[in-house]
């Protein structure tokens, strides 16, 4: 009975609320005019594109195909807004080769006979840093988060 009550006051309050709203809506409607509101959507405009001229400082992913591989790296970069922008709105993935990079190759053994189990690629920090400048060449890569490893396949680390 409590819950019926409370559900039905809940109704009532909610009803009336937006029939409050949408009075508010008309009003506000009719006191505005639409010269008003498209002088004010332009001048946000224009305010938006200058202030896209400064330099920013920014948390941005880069992604990077490298061999077929796909990485998300986490960069601090800085530039112009408008490159940020550009940038951020187009995800379009870099290819690199594993050639131009420098790695070293981690191994994980297995407890019971000392094999090897799985390898990766652990790819060093400033040559994958030196990769993205050279792609995004608009901005500059301050600094990159953790680089995510490279797992070798075992077809590729058997032939080795």
């Amino acid at each position: 009975m409590g819950c019926n009550l409370f559900f039905y006051n809940f109704v009532f309050v909610m009803g009336k609320f937006l029939d409050r709203v949408q009075v508010g809506w008309r009003r506000l409607k009719s006191m505005i005019s639409p010269a008003f509101v498209s002088f004010m959507c332009v001048s946000f405009l224009f305010w938006y594109i200058l202030k896209l001229q400064y330099i920013y400082t920014t948390d941005f992913y880069a992604y990077l195909s490298v061999d077929g591989e796909r990485l998300k790296v986490p960069c601090l970069v800085e530039g112009k807004g408008s490159y940020l922008l550009g940038y951020r709105l187009n995800r379009k993935e870099q290819k690199v080769s594993l050639s131009d990079l420098k790695y070293t190759i981690e191994q994980e053994h297995s407890e019971e006979d000392g094999g090897v189990v799985k390898e990766w690629y652990v790819l060093d920090p400033q040559s994958v840093q030196s990769a993205i400048s050279v792609r995004y060449s608009d901005i500059k890569v301050i600094s990159l988060g953790d680089i995510p490893r490279l797992e070798i396949a075992q077809e590729e680390s058997s032939e080795q």
